[in-house]
């Protein structure tokens, strides 16, 4: 596979264009994204699905400058799909010559379950829940996706989309409930093993949805993929938003490119919480084009990263430790330390899960500048741990980083976020255990090395004396009075 590819997607409403960069086999990050609001479908539900001379005119001229930002990043392969108005367009053929004769691109026109199963396989691989169902809807269909243990299990496409229902009701202005049964009747398409508790919210209706909910509750993390919303929690805001007209959307926080849009998806989006009886909204900022990303990167491999593989922790470590030993031995020092000083700390394992994280990464920061390192890590660390990872998760491994030297957090540190962090002694003993397995590190620890507690004591017995380390041991911060012996 190419070490730089760009994925080009052809919605209804916006033309999208991410390039993706591989560190190595399974580790990449996005490195460029844009999108142009062409609205490619505009008038085509009036006009029995025809794609207009002016949008395609439009599509035209931004397709030819992604191609060429494309090459400007050099990437070696560039994948083109269409969506919805496309492939339900009686002229798509003229318009594929088009892009081919004009652009030099070769479009993939997909059909409703592939665009589903594109959405499945980018939020099954890349959001931290194995269990639910996608809801991507786009602005001339929408598909779900079930997944279960982070498998594909099944796929639906309906014709339910923003602009189509924008076009068909809201701007005749007809009554709501025309646009409410057009809806139930599509949803009836839907079979009765798609059952869940949570959802997968994909595309630029429900990343809209999510911030204005985020500004609402003025949420403490300004990261839309992974955020959690509650549907009872929100369900009324949802419906405020759906019955404000278009004019006062500004109000209610709805950024100026979705207002024309946002009241139809949102509908539609409530109507199918509904429908699954849904509780738990998993907000995505990955979709159609991730999936098309993954579905080439992944093909011999099920469509699936190997166990234990985290593209984003992958894409850290190549980028900033490519040679460095170091974060391994931390790692394994962190989950041995976690285990015998257990009886004094009674911490969750699931906590252990973090620990090692930040023990591989507790050293990225020093490739940006030694002094200081720390703060940049954690930095790298919160913006970078895109995939795979709650925003507790990412909250919980920065801190970490952050005081991973000779002191440990306090309350005053995490006032700001207290709502989704553990309690502070457990945040302290995470702490002071990655401290304390930095300073074992200093020099490389013999295979030999054993870890024993008696009372309140910690016994390190090795062949070396350890002299360095004793050193930075001292300077430690410490969650509860601890003795460390070296013998």
């Amino acid at each position: 596979m190419a070490k730089i590819t760009a994925v080009i997607d052809i919605g209804s409403n916006s033309v999208r264009m991410a390039i993706f960069k591989k560190t190595s086999q399974f580790g990449f990050y996005l490195l460029y994204e844009i999108k142009s609001k062409v609205r490619i479908s505009q008038g085509t539900y009036a006009r029995k699905g025809a794609l207009q001379k002016a949008p395609m005119k439009r599509a035209l001229k931004a397709l030819s400058e992604f191609k060429e930002i494309a090459q400007k990043y050099k990437s070696r392969k560039i994948l083109c799909v269409a969506t919805s108005a496309v492939r339900d367009a009686p002229n798509s053929k003229e318009f594929v010559a088009l892009v081919k004769r004009l652009c030099d691109l070769q479009v993939k026109v997909i059909d409703g379950y592939k665009e589903a199963f594109y959405g499945g396989v980018a939020c099954a691989n890349l959001l931290h829940h194995k269990d639910g169902i996608t809801i991507d809807i786009g602005g001339g269909s929408t598909e779900c996706a079930l997944i279960e243990d982070g498998k594909i299990r099944d796929l639906i496409s309906l014709n339910l989309g923003t602009i189509r229902l924008k076009e068909l009701f809201f701007d005749k202005h007809l009554k709501a409930g025309l646009a409410k049964d057009f809806i139930r009747e599509e949803i009836k398409k839907i079979p009765a093993h798609f059952k869940t508790t949570h959802i997968f919210g994909v595309g630029g209706t429900i990343r809209a949805l999510a911030k204005v909910v985020m500004q609402h509750n003025n949420y403490p993390i300004d990261v839309i993929h992974g955020f959690e919303m509650g549907v009872r929690q929100n369900w009324a805001l949802m419906q405020e938003i759906i019955h404000t007209p278009e004019e006062d959307l500004e109000g209610l926080g709805v950024s100026a490119d979705r207002q024309d849009t946002i009241r139809s998806g949102t509908l539609i989006f409530t109507m199918l919480l509904e429908h699954f009886n849904a509780q738990m909204v998993v907000t995505s900022g990955v979709g159609v084009r991730e999936g098309v990303f993954l579905s080439d990167m992944l093909r011999n491999h099920n469509y699936t990263f190997p166990n234990n593989i985290n593209p984003s922790i992958l894409s850290l470590l190549d980028r900033f430790l490519p040679h460095s030993k170091h974060s391994q031995e931390v790692k394994k020092a962190c989950s041995k330390l976690f285990e015998v000083l257990k009886p004094l700390h009674g911490i969750e394992d699931k906590y252990l899960y973090h620990l090692k994280i930040a023990g591989q990464l507790s050293s990225i920061g020093k490739v940006l500048n030694f002094y200081d390192a720390h703060k940049h890590g954690a930095y790298l660390s919160l913006h970078s741990l895109s995939y795979g990872f709650s925003h507790q998760d990412r909250a919980i491994i920065c801190l970490l980083v952050q005081f991973s030297h000779k002191k440990i957090p306090k309350d005053s540190n995490i006032a700001h976020i207290n709502s989704i962090m553990p309690p502070i002694l457990t945040l302290q003993w995470l702490s002071f255990i990655l401290g304390l397995a930095e300073a074992l590190c200093l020099i490389s620890v013999p295979k030999d090395t054993q870890y024993s507690l008696k009372n309140k004591t910690l016994n390190i017995k090795s062949q070396k004396n350890f002299y360095l380390c004793q050193e930075a041991v001292a300077k430690l911060a410490q969650p509860i009075p601890l003795s460390i012996e070296f013998t």
